[in-house]
């Protein structure tokens, strides 16, 4: 079995709760949501750049680059205060940042933010059991084109496909839902059914998958401590052979299957998942404070590496893939942890 080896935590840590991180999707800088701020890491000496602080009244919970921003960088923020914030780099030196706008319309917390691959969509979910898409129309300028309502509990997280304007989105009511603009107006075409209780993260296949295609796969974590991928239906024949647990019943033009579940090996909620976009591995993290390296192979998924204790007695509560600059010189690509403790700690697998 691999190794997952610790190589270095953020310096310096937060002071309280860190609830997510994530990487420039072309700069090197690394951005986490802790308490009421974000932080913005080097990935290159592993050390902070900046502070952003006074867009929020309460802790933010999530936080997502704007992609195809080439001469400024843009980050959104969503928070339990109940607002969407968005964020414009001043310059180049990461340090100065000017609080854009405020987007108001969730009811209750913000739990999760995402921007579509051509960044011109933002989608945001909330405990209100919604889901908000919004399109920018000019500079600083957003408005609201969708807000979906069919989840029956808190909305815990949302992801666009990698190439299709594709969103899927998990819920506390134990579904994932595949949301598609049709005609001017969007609407649920998917419901993937399986898990027993709340599903908390998704992440989809990255482009250029193990077998040719392009974000034809999503993997999903929960509370009941499984972690499931998910396919569109493979045909009718094959359809009628899956058992009724697994079959996913289409609201509308799509049917989903559940391909397959990863070898079980937290004991404790899964709060995040991640795939690869490098070596294809998923790994994911939870309340146990494991975490877990899985390996597609053709006999099925295999646990290849396993951390236990990751933040110590703390829950960690993200896990991301990220390219940093590690102790020799070279940007390898490496996992990063998320926690209770305040750390965003980075890890190989050798």
């Amino acid at each position: 079995m691999a190794a997952i080896a610790f190589i270095a935590s953020l310096n310096p840590p937060a002071s309280s709760r860190a609830w997510y991180s994530t990487p420039h999707p072309t700069l090197p800088i690394l951005a986490t949501a802790t308490g009421t701020s974000l932080r913005i890491y080097s990935l290159n000496s592993l050390t902070l750049l900046s502070t952003i602080t006074g867009g929020h009244k309460r802790s933010i919970r999530s936080c997502a680059w704007k992609p195809g921003s080439s001469d400024t960088a843009t980050i959104a923020t969503g928070s339990f205060d109940a607002s969407v914030g968005i964020w414009s780099q001043e310059d180049d030196d990461n340090e100065e940042w000017r609080f854009a706008i405020v987007l108001d319309g969730h009811e209750s917390e913000v739990k999760s933010v995402a921007w579509s691959t051509g960044g011109n969509l933002l989608a945001t979910c909330s405990r209100d059991k919604s889901v908000w898409i919004w399109e920018e129309v000019g500079e600083d300028d957003y408005e609201t084109v969708a807000v979906l309502q069919e989840h029956e509990g808190d909305v815990k997280c949302v992801k666009w496909h990698p190439e299709e304007e594709l969103l899927a989105s998990a819920s506390y009511d134990d579904d994932i839902r595949l949301w598609r603009e049709e005609i001017d107006d969007w609407g649920c075409i998917a419901v993937l059914r399986g898990h027993q209780s709340t599903v908390w993260a998704i992440d989809w296949e990255p482009l250029s998958g193990r077998d040719g295609t392009v974000g034809s796969r999503l993997v999903s974590c929960s509370d009941d401590v499984t972690i499931r991928i998910w396919k569109k239906s493979p045909g009718q024949e094959e359809r009628q052979a899956q058992s009724r647990l697994s079959i996913i019943k289409s609201s509308s033009a799509e049917e989903w299957v559940e391909e397959a579940q990863l070898p079980k090996t937290h004991v404790r909620t899964i709060y995040s998942v991640a795939w690869s976009k490098d070596t294809h591995r998923i790994v994911s993290v939870g309340g146990d404070g494991k975490i877990v390296v899985y390996e597609e192979a053709k006999e099925g998924w295999q646990v290849v590496a396993v951390q236990d204790c990751g933040h110590h007695e703390f829950e960690i509560n993200h896990v991301i893939w990220a390219k940093a600059k590690i102790a020799d010189g070279t940007v390898q690509e490496v996992i990063v942890t998320t926690g209770d403790d305040g750390e965003v700690k980075m890890w190989t697998v050798s």
